[in-house]
Formats: structure tokens, C-alpha cells, sequence
């Protein structure tokens, strides 16, 4: 479950990095908060 988690957070972040390059701000903000939020590291919506 670790894994997958690291693994969408990861997802989350470089689309959040992506949409900011693409003058999307507000939408990469998001995008890498959440992702930081579903990892492992961060504070985990799933525990």
C-alpha cells in the first residue's frame, strides 16, 4: 500500500510541476499539495 501511495503522490506532484509550467498556477499548486498530502511522508488521507 506504501508503494501505490508513493507512486500517486508522485504523479500528483510532476502534474502539479507540469501545470504550473504550463501557467496553470493555481492547478499545479493543488495538484502538488494533494500529492504531498497522499504520501507517505506527508500526512496520508488513507491512515
Amino acid at each position: 500500500m506504501a508503494t501505490l501511495l508513493w507512486i500517486i503522490a508522485a504523479i500528483l506532484v510532476i502534474a502539479g510541476i507540469v501545470a504550473i509550467v504550463r501557467r496553470q498556477l493555481l492547478w499545479g499548486i493543488v495538484l502538488i499539495v494533494v500529492g504531498l498530502l497522499v504520501g507517505p511522508g506527508g500526512v496520508s488521507l488513507f491512515t
